[in-house]
């Protein structure tokens, strides 16, 4: 699988088939920690209101710098197109844990520094200063209140860049398609960026004339339109083409919504009841749903300090 990075760099990635584990065996041992969108606010909302640092930290090739255990072996067959290895065919690659590896790594780095926490979430404080992680696969999130050279801060990085191979992305601005803008008092997320995307993907034809700034994103028929679609569950099976359609635009609307955008939470929760079932009707009104976001796409979350208790 081939990708190409924020940097412009080409990545190739080889995929190994998780499906292929076995139950009681390594089925348990593919783990790799992730940030819920409620984590990602909590250290918005922990940054502005204490007035805490934010930095990233990238893991370069995070995947190849797990270490397996003693006696700790993964197979899995070579890519088409490549030889084998070893008279049984098969070619040693431990790929296919290797989230779970490296994973078990940081877990362990972490605990080695007294940092308190579990999965993806650690803190550590002194009398007068505080540094908190939070990790998402191969980035690494640091907030901290004090950037001097002899802070917690400067001591974990320090240790961090020792142990690891892992490069400064600086201050944070972005997330999975999440914007980040930071100033002294105040932490916004917004995706100004990833809405238009959605709008170029599913309008390609541009904006229909019928959806307006000052619509609402759920019309007063949409009850009524999901009442429908849970009726006729036992019906006839919806177009493939629809379903995907449908299926893909609610997922993506889905996404704004428990990310930065609870505006349209009642509309689009309304609309995924519909999802084994969509018609022309309610993947309009979804479209409408889009059309919102895109008319208000500088809206977000903002989170600001208070003197106040």
């Amino acid at each position: 699988m081939y990708k190409r990075k924020r940097s412009g760099a080409l990545k190739a990635r080889l995929c190994v088939q998780g499906c292929a584990q076995t139950a009681g065996v390594d089925y348990d041992q593919t783990f790799c920690a992730t940030m819920r969108p409620s984590s990602l606010r909590a250290l918005a909302s922990i940054a502005a209101g204490n007035g805490i640092l934010m930095r990233r930290w990238d893991f370069v090739a995070a995947y190849l710098q797990g270490e397996l255990q003693d006696g700790e072996v993964v197979y899995c067959h070579a890519s088409p197109g490549y030889a084998t290895f070893g008279a049984d065919g098969r070619l040693v690659y431990a790929a296919s844990r290797n989230p779970y590896t490296a994973w078990r790594k940081q877990a362990a780095a972490g605990s080695v520094r007294s940092f308190r926490g579990c999965c993806n979430t650690a803190s550590l404080n002194s009398p007068r200063t505080h540094a908190s992680l939070r990790c998402y696969v191969d980035d690494l999130f640091i907030l901290y209140s004090d950037p001097g050279p002899d802070s917690l801060c400067a001591r974990f990085t320090e240790a961090l860049t020792t142990r690891w191979n892992v490069e400064d992305e600086g201050p944070v601005s972005d997330t999975l398609n999440v914007e980040i803008t930071c100033d002294d008092t105040n932490v916004i997320l917004s995706q100004g960026n990833y809405i238009p995307s959605l709008v170029d993907t599913y309008m390609p034809d541009g904006m229909p004339a019928r959806f307006q700034r000052s619509d609402a994103p759920a019309s007063e028929d949409l009850p009524k339109l999901v009442e429908a679609a849970i009726a006729a569950k036992m019906g006839e099976p919806a177009p493939a083409p629809l379903l995907r359609s449908y299926q893909s635009l609610v997922g993506a609307i889905l996404y704004c919504s428990t990310q930065t955008r609870p505006d349209v939470a009642y509309a689009v929760g309304m609309l995924c009841r519909a999802m084994g079932c969509p018609a022309p009707a309610r993947l309009d009104a979804a479209h409408r749903v889009l059309a919102y976001l895109h008319h208000h796409r500088d809206v977000g979350l903002r989170y600001e300090s208070c003197p106040e208790p």
